[in-house]
């Protein structure tokens, strides 16, 4: 269940925060909300195609909000650095940020699947990495 009041204080101390959720489904976000929480996911990877919705993309030094799949929030983030290249440049390095895989292989075979269940998957797709960390526990 969402709680507008925590949403609303946060908007008030992060002015210009965006929210936005990991993952496409509960049980997905669940699992990167506890990655990121326990300092072992400090990046994410998303479809630059995903941000033509209007969604702004990430920007170095402004804070988001991460929120559970219900709309309550998990906690902030900061924004750090964005990379966009296509999807097979993905280093090693950025892939093991994301705290997900233990190698880059494993990174891609599960990184294809999300892209293919949403939207569509090309090894040549743009993707936007970001580099963050947590600031804040709601």
């Amino acid at each position: 269940m969402t709680d507008p009041a925590a949403l609303t204080a946060l908007r008030r101390r992060y002015p210009g925060a965006e929210t936005f959720t990991f993952g496409d489904g509960p049980d997905l976000c669940a699992r990167l909300l506890t990655l990121v929480r326990n300092g072992q996911k400090t990046a994410s990877t998303g479809a630059l195609r995903d941000y033509d919705n209007g969604d702004p993309l990430p920007v170095p030094g402004r804070c988001d909000i991460a929120l559970h799949w219900d709309g309550r929030p998990a906690f902030v983030i900061e924004t750090q650095q964005v990379i966009t290249c296509p999807f097979h440049q993905v280093t090693e390095a950025m892939a093991l940020a994301e705290g997900e895989n233990a190698d880059l292989t494993g990174w891609r075979r599960d990184h294809i699947a999300f892209f293919t269940r949403n939207g569509g998957f090309d090894p040549d797709m743009q993707v936007v990495w970001e580099r963050f960390k947590m600031i804040q526990v709601c």
